[in-house]
């Protein structure tokens, strides 16, 4: 009897210690779609492009992390997707990295047609955790609600499960590593499909090197002075705006 009690008390402890595990580094897969047409306006020239366009531009990101530093950056492409090579080259060139214990943060990305690599501080997001669940590549995932950009709502299921306190592109900021992520306004969503704990990839985590950053805010201004010309296409202000702002969305996401 004792030793059965023994066995018992061996299992329930070994069973906790595992349950109580968390996950400091891996490569974690995501699957993005983005409903392209839909961001697209509604003149002459968009129409006549969405019909040589996929419904979804679908590609593969790693987000690789280790040491509470993390880096995303694109992998391949969709066989299903078919979009413009100039399409392509936006997305295969961006790259987010973030130095979370320095509260630093550097991101490469392409706008018109120019990499750009912003170094800054991490931006705060404001969140609301809700008592939603889901399951997403074998974890359980709690629900929350972030704005970014002053009025853009983000609506992401994150696993406290995994320690990192990232998540896809440049959002972050919950308990727990973001496993799937849904923007809206963009048409844009974010899951993983794989998280592998091998971590064979920790060399890939390092800061951009660029002979020239950008500040957030400095680029924003700069951008905005650029383009405030244009989105002027007919008489449909409402339409212009939402082009501009997905455009500024997409770049400083």
């Amino acid at each position: 009897m004792k030793s059965i009690l023994f066995i018992l008390t061996t299992l329930l402890f070994a069973t906790s210690a595992t349950a109580q595990q968390f996950i400091e580094k891996a490569v974690v897969e995501y699957e993005v779609n983005t409903n392209l047409k839909k961001t697209m306006s509604n003149d002459s020239w968009d129409e006549m492009m969405k019909d040589n366009l996929s419904d979804l531009k679908i590609s593969y990101y790693n987000y690789t992390f280790a040491d509470n530093k993390s880096i995303f950056k694109f992998d391949r492409w969709s066989p299903k997707t078919r979009i413009p090579k100039y399409q392509k080259d936006l997305d295969e060139e961006n790259t987010w990295y973030f130095d979370f214990g320095a509260n630093k943060m550097m991101m490469q990305k392409q706008i018109v047609g120019t990499n750009f690599v912003i170094a800054d501080s991490i931006q705060n997001i404001e969140w609301k955790i809700t008592n939603e669940n889901r399951e997403i590549a074998g974890y359980n995932c709690r629900k929350a609600v972030g704005k970014i950009m002053n009025d853009v709502y983000v609506f992401a299921f994150y696993t406290d499960e995994i320690t990192i306190t990232g998540g896809p592109c440049s959002i972050h900021g919950l308990p727990g590593l973001i496993l799937g992520l849904s923007i809206p306004r963009l048409y844009t969503s974010y899951v993983a499909t794989k998280v592998d704990l091998t971590m064979t990839k920790a060399s890939e985590i390092k800061p951009i090197t660029a002979k020239k950053t950008y500040d957030l805010l400095g680029l924003k201004k700069e951008m905005e002075e650029k383009t405030k010309e244009w989105f002027n296409y007919g008489d449909d202000k409402v339409e212009n705006e939402r082009q501009k702002n997905i455009f500024l969305w997409n770049a400083f996401l």
